[in-house]
């Protein structure tokens, strides 16, 4: 299936569902989410999957079994191509538009200390903070979680202590309800966005894995 974009109809579905967010409305417009929704998901990606890799769409279904908010599904569709542990490029549709993204959502004890060793370090730090700054100018938003103080074994008057203070790390840019996300065009755009973004995500795979 070639990509021709995400119709007016996923955006529809998605502003109703956030009023309706019930079996009972999923059931009655399930056939809206699949043509709308999932299957030109699935072609962006696989258009861009020759360059970056095969992606992975996620189910729509939340997991609500420890979560005080029940309601059981998904106010958007996401998919994300690994290239390391949690990291990679992501895209996703809900009703507020498309969104694109990269970088690290999480990471364990050793990989989070591998990687602020190397943000510590006076070569790989400075080079962290110019791909961010980078991105930054060019409109990308910086963001992911991080602590309010700094991290164990480190100073607060680290030279890059704002960046020793992330668990993630990820770089953000809506797209909204541009007419570009109802068109081809959005292929090329996502791929340009993405390596710009290459950089961050190399970064992370390199630094993340020793």
């Amino acid at each position: 299936m070639t990509f021709a974009g995400f119709p007016e109809a996923a955006l529809d579905f998605y502003d109703d569902l956030e009023i309706d967010n019930s079996k009972v409305f999923w059931e009655a417009h399930k056939e809206i989410y699949t043509n709308a929704v999932a299957a030109p998901m699935a072609a962006l990606t696989d258009e861009l999957a020759g360059e970056f890799g095969p992606a992975k769409i996620f189910r729509p279904y939340r997991d609500v079994r420890f979560a005080k908010d029940k309601t059981p599904y998904k106010t958007h569709q996401g998919a994300f191509v690994a290239v390391g542990p949690a990291t990679g490029y992501y895209v996703q549709i809900g009703a507020p538009g498309v969104r694109v993204g990269a970088g690290y959502y999480e990471a364990l004890a050793e990989r989070l200390a591998a990687l602020r060793k190397a943000i510590d370090h006076d070569r790989h730090g400075p080079q962290l903070e110019r791909i961010l700054k980078k991105l930054n100018t060019s409109g990308w938003e910086i963001g992911g979680n991080r602590l309010k103080t700094a991290p164990r074994g480190w100073d607060s008057d680290h030279p890059r202590i704002d960046l020793l203070r992330h668990k993630s790390l990820t770089v953000g840019k809506d797209y909204g309800f541009d007419e570009v996300i109802h068109g081809r065009a959005l292929v090329g755009k996502i791929r340009s966005d993405w390596r710009a973004t290459t950089p961050l995500v190399e970064w992370i795979a390199r630094h993340g894995a020793n």
